[in-house]
């Protein structure tokens, strides 16, 4: 089983049997992170305690998730077991509900977890002034996608004069932070008025251990979710302020592609379910925990519908067309950068239907269908296509609907009506 501690110091000599099992949050260039802010978060402020830890707790599983790979057979992963050592302002408190949290990051994961908690040592911090400006209304998670963009522009038309909202993004992979930069000024352009912060926070693992040795890596992480999630919780702990973390509900509730391949459409990062257990747990510690969707109920196309409705259908083409969606990364192995979305995953097939639904205009170019043999095998053999026209051959029930793992305040009936809606969409990509 791996086994792996987050370390916020380090030795002068560490043998090779500690470099392998251990993170190293530092503020030189020893650190396992690529990262400009140290562990602790100047960058966003004077964090509390609390979510600090929840962010050093995510980055510890973000970290791990990315150095054991998976063994894969067909479209089955194999279920990992880890077991982390993480430092902590407050051991007691986060050990008594290490269990609970542990089961909440396996249902995001799929894999088993066992966390264990230490005192960390009190690191020095620079003493910072208090803040003068009006507290913001709430923290938005700007990823640089459809749905967070939609968000973020909502958040904004909300927004009284003398307001304020914070965007903010997260990356590890440096293309995205464009993208997430273009969106934001996008979105200040077109609902002028309030104020905006736009925060970035570069936070990674680096490809090599502090020996110089290579980590394994995993290619996927299911797990990078939490570590934005708890990056947005820490900023907005600091004015004690919701966090906005927007998707389109449909998504959310993860709906079935066939009985034999429950929850297969998407990740579980909003899942309702996920959302509300990770709040609890936080609650019980007495960590900031205010997490909201506020596109809970709304399928894709009617969050585009949203959009056009507040910038009109020329600039709701532009601004929704420079996001991005795509799941896929192996485009640079065809030589292709790996801004242009592939057309066929999952995320690029549901942001294809909303467009049609909605009646604006797709200016998006896709990597599918392409004329390179080689680069349509690629294609085809990641489509989600197939299966999803598979999945609209039939009706979805109540039945169907119940496997989800809901929340018992989420109701079948209102999960079903907003299945049957995403369907809807896809059906007229796919009529």
């Amino acid at each position: 089983m791996p086994r792996f501690a987050l370390r916020l110091a380090a030795p002068d000599t560490i043998s090779a049997e500690e470099a392998a099992t251990s993170f190293y949050w530092l503020t030189d260039q020893r650190s396992s992170f690529t990262t400009g802010t140290g562990p602790s978060l100047d960058a966003l402020g004077d964090v509390p305690p609390l979510n600090l830890d929840f962010v050093r707790i995510a980055l510890t599983v973000f970290a791990a998730d990315r150095s054991v790979p998976r063994k894969r057979g067909g479209s089955n992963w194999n279920q990992r077991e880890f077991e982390l050592e993480i430092p902590v302002s407050d051991a007691s408190a986060w050990n008594a509900v290490a269990g609970e949290l542990a089961r909440v990051i396996g249902f995001l994961s799929g894999d088993q977890w066992t966390l264990t908690f230490t005192k960390a040592q009190i690191l020095t911090t620079m003493m910072r002034l208090p803040e003068l400006t009006t507290p913001p209304k709430r923290v938005v998670l700007l990823s640089g996608g459809a749905d967070s963009a939609v968000g973020g522009l909502y958040s904004r038309s909300l927004l009284d004069t003398g307001e304020r909202h914070i965007l903010l993004s997260h990356f590890n992979n440096s293309m995205l932070r464009p993208i997430q930069e273009r969106v934001a000024a996008d979105i200040e352009r077109l609902v002028p008025g309030p104020t905006q912060q736009h925060l970035i926070v570069h936070l990674g693992r680096r490809e090599t251990r502090i020996d110089g040795s290579s980590y394994p890596t995993e290619p996927t992480s299911r797990s990078r979710s939490l570590l934005f999630l708890a990056l947005g919780l820490a900023r907005a702990s600091i004015d004690n302020v919701p966090l906005w973390i927007p998707e389109n509900g449909f998504a959310s509730i993860n709906p079935p592609l066939g009985p034999e391949r429950l929850g297969s459409l998407s990740t579980r990062t909003t899942h309702p379910a996920f959302l509300g257990d990770l709040s609890d747990v936080l609650t019980k510690v007495g960590a900031h925990a205010a997490i909201e969707n506020p596109f809970r109920s709304a399928t894709k196309g009617e969050m585009f519908e949203k959009v056009l409705d507040l910038v009109g259908a020329r600039e709701a083409s532009t601004f929704l067309s420079a996001t991005h969606s795509c799941a896929l990364t192996g485009q640079r192995a065809h030589h292709i950068s790996t801004k242009v979305p592939c057309g066929v995953c999952f995320g690029c097939v549901l942001r294809r239907a909303s467009f049609v639904a909605s009646g604006v205009t797709d200016a998006t170019t896709y990597i599918a269908p392409s004329t390179d043999p080689a680069v349509q095998k690629w294609l085809d053999s990641k489509s989600v296509e197939q299966p999803i026209r598979n999945f609209l051959r039939r009706e979805i029930k109540a039945r169907d609907v119940a496997t989800l793992s809901l929340p018992q305040t989420y109701r079948v009936r209102d999960a079903l009506d907003l299945c049957r809606r995403g369907m809807e969409e896809l059906r007229r990509l796919y009529p």
